[in-house]
């Protein structure tokens, strides 16, 4: 019975996901074909928001700040400890993480479901305003349902100022693809590790990051 209910379970929140994900890549809105501040007389001052609020708020003001309170990327040699990451439609195995202050850890993260997802590192407010950067991405194109249009991704958008997906502390993974992140955690915080897709969050794609 147990098994039913977490099929049951998981179904409907993957069925919330791919609606959500479809009708923001479908809504006329979203999609900025002519809509108030979303056409491509507005793509400079998108760009600029963009790199502003990537997972570490590369470019804005307060970046190294922001990032260094989360901690730092690590380096290989440093590592301690490998820790497998599944990513599903929409879960993550496993829920939570347990580190130690200090210790320098390599994420190895796989998808394994049928939708495009993220980890990402960060806090609370962090990934809130990731959500938002991952909204516009989906609005201009650059990410759908399930894959990463790779040509948007390169796409000038004024002043050489381009939306990408490229903070050391996140990664974004097509199904099937498999990457990882290798992060030091310097001091005890409040963590998460989230995908900040249209819906995912708000699915249940997010857990704790528990630092002794």
């Amino acid at each position: 019975m147990k098994i039913s209910q977490d099929f049951t379970f998981r179904t409907s929140i993957r069925s919330t996901a791919v609606a959500l994900a479809v009708l923001a890549a479908a809504s006329p809105a979203l999609a900025g074909s002519g809509q108030p501040g979303h056409g491509h007389g507005d793509m400079p001052k998108q760009g600029h928001m963009m790199e502003g609020m990537k997972m570490g708020g590369h470019g804005a003001p307060g970046h190294h700040g922001a990032m260094a309170a989360i901690g730092e990327p690590g380096k290989p040699a440093d590592v301690t400890r490998t820790i497998d990451i599944t990513m599903q439609d929409n879960f993550y195995e496993p829920e939570e993480i347990t580190v130690q202050a200090g210790e320098t850890v390599r994420f190895r993260i796989i998808n394994k479901g049928t939708l495009l997802h993220e980890f990402g590192l960060g806090t609370t407010a962090m990934h809130a305003a990731h959500q938002k950067q991952m909204m516009v991405m989906m609005e201009h194109g650059m990410i759908e349902a399930d894959r990463i249009n790779p040509e948007k991704m390169k796409m000038d958008h004024g002043d050489g100022h381009m939306m990408k997906h490229d903070d050391p502390n996140s990664i974004l993974l097509e199904p099937g693809k498999s990457g990882e992140i290798i992060w030091k955690f310097t001091k005890p915080m409040a963590l998460e590790f989230a995908c900040n897709i249209p819906g995912h969050y708000e699915s249940g794609m997010m857990g704790p990051v528990r630092i002794k």
